[in-house]
C-alpha cells in the first residue's frame, strides 16, 4: 500500500520517547519546554504554547483574542472542519471567504470585497483565519494590510505549513498575524502522535494561551490572588481546558523537529519530480507562488476524471485522498444556512481535486508507480 501521507519514525525518535517513559515526568516536564523552545528557534516567534491537538490550539487562539458571543470568525471553506468549528466553540458566528483558484488559499481580493460589504452592514469579523492549504502560505501582507483598515485580528491556520516560508519569513514567525497554529498529526510534516501548538510574539496573548491550555490555573506569584505561601498553592484565575501536550508526545516532537529540514527537502524533491513527469498529462498541477516556499504537506492535482482516477489508483493500492470537501457543503453547516454555490471557487476545486502521495517515506520506486499509472490512464 502507498498512502497519500504518513509519519516517519526512526530509532532516535523511539529512544527519545523511551527516555521520557523511564523518567520521573511523563506528563508536564522539561522536554515540553525544550520542544517549545525549538519551535520558537525554528520559526523565530517569541513564544509558543504546546497543545494536545491543532484544534485545541485554534480554540484557545480564538479565546485568547476575545472571540465570543456576538462576534464573527471568517475562515476558508477549503479546509478541515476544525477551522470553522472552533468559532462555534466560542459561541461566535462563522462565515467563509472563497479561495483563489490558483493557490487554493483564501483570496485576498475576495476578502477585501466581503469586508467592504460587511462594513456597510456593521458585521465585520473579529477574527480572520486564513488557512495555508497544502503548505503554501496565504497572501499575508495583503491580509495584514486589510486588518489595519478593518480592525480584525489574524490567526494563521498553518496546520499544513510548518517548514514553509512566506517570502523570507518562516511560517509561524507571526510577522503578519497575532497567532499561528501548527498541527503535529501523523500525516503532517512532523508529528507528536496527536498534537499542535500556537506561536505568537505578544506576551499578553502568550500568557492567556498558557492559562487557557491548563484549566485557567497559575502558580505565578505575580498573577495569584491567594497570598498563602507554599509550593502546593495554585490559583484558578480564569476558565480553561486540559489541552496540554505530554512530555511523551513532546519527546517525539523534539526529535522530529531536528529532522524537519530533511522532511521538507524530501517533499520538495517529490513535488519537483511530479511537476516534471506529469506536466504533459491532462492534469492541473498545483501552482506555487515563486516568492514563497511550500512545505508540501499535500500535492493536490485536478482532473475532470477525478472519480475514475481515484478508483484506479486505489485498486492498485495507492491510497490517494481528496482535500477538502468545502466546509459549507457539509450537512451540519448547511443546517446553519449555507448553500451549494455560496463559494464557487472552493466547490469547483473540490469537484476535481486529488491529493497524490507525498511524504518522507515515499521511495522513488513507489513514486514511479504512481506516475506510471497516471500516465497509463486513458480519458
Amino acid at each position: 500500500m502507498i498512502p497519500y501521507s504518513r509519519q516517519s519514525i526512526n530509532q532516535q525518535d523511539v529512544e527519545e520517547v523511551i527516555n521520557v517513559l523511564k523518567s520521573d515526568m511523563i506528563t508536564q516536564g522539561p522536554i515540553s519546554e525544550k520542544f517549545s523552545e525549538e519551535i520558537c528557534n525554528y520559526t523565530s516567534a517569541e513564544y509558543s504554547v504546546l497543545t494536545n491537538s491543532a484544534t485545541s490550539a485554534l480554540h484557545i487562539a480564538c479565546l485568547a483574542l476575545g472571540l465570543g458571543s456576538g462576534d464573527i470568525l471568517w475562515t476558508s471553506p477549503n479546509s478541515y472542519v476544525a477551522s470553522a468549528n472552533v468559532g462555534l466553540f466560542c459561541s461566535a458566528d462563522v462565515d467563509f471567504v472563497d479561495i483563489d483558484p490558483k493557490t487554493f488559499n483564501m483570496c485576498a481580493n475576495s476578502l477585501e470585497e466581503k469586508l467592504r460589504e460587511a462594513e456597510k452592514d456593521c458585521k465585520l469579523p473579529k477574527i480572520v483565519m486564513p488557512v495555508h492549504f497544502a503548505g503554501q502560505a496565504c497572501d499575508m501582507k495583503a491580509i495584514k494590510k486589510l486588518s489595519h483598515k478593518y480592525g480584525f485580528k489574524i490567526i494563521e491556520d498553518a496546520s499544513h505549513a510548518i517548514g514553509g516560508k512566506y517570502g523570507e519569513h518562516a511560517v509561524g514567525s507571526c510577522i503578519f498575524s497575532d497567532i499561528t497554529v501548527f498541527s503535529f498529526h501523523p500525516v503532517k510534516i512532523i508529528t507528536t502522535g496527536e498534537g499542535g501548538c500556537a506561536t505568537t510574539n505578544n506576551r499578553s496573548i502568550y500568557e492567556n494561551l498558557k492559562l487557557l491550555c491548563s484549566h485557567g490555573v497559575t502558580r505565578d506569584p505575580s498573577k495569584m490572588i491567594t497570598k498563602t505561601k507554599g509550593n502546593w498553592v495554585y490559583d484558578q484565575i480564569s476558565l480553561g481546558f486540559n489541552y496540554r501536550m505530554s512530555d511523551i508526545s513532546a519527546a517525539l516532537g523534539l526529535s522530529q523537529i531536528r529532522r524537519i529540514n530533511q522532511f521538507v527537502d524530501r517533499r520538495r524533491e517529490i513535488a519537483k519530480r511530479y511537476n516534471k513527469e506529469l506536466i504533459k498529462l491532462n492534469l492541473a498541477l498545483p501552482y506555487q507562488d515563486p516568492r514563497n516556499s511550500s512545505s508540501f504537506h499535500l500535492y493536490p492535482v485536478q482532473t475532470i476524471h477525478r472519480n475514475d482516477v481515484f478508483n484506479i489508483l486505489w485498486s492498485e493500492g495507492i491510497k490517494v485522498n481528496v482535500h477538502y470537501r468545502p466546509i459549507h457543503t457539509q450537512p451540519f453547516w448547511q443546517k446553519r444556512g449555507f448553500l451549494q454555490g455560496d463559494f464557487p471557487n472552493s466547490e469547483h476545486y473540490y469537484s476535481r481535486a486529488l491529493s497524490l502521495p507525498i511524504h518522507f517515506e515515499l521511495t522513488d520506486e513507489k513514486q514511479e508507480k504512481v506516475i506510471q499509472i497516471l500516465k497509463s490512464f486513458k480519458s
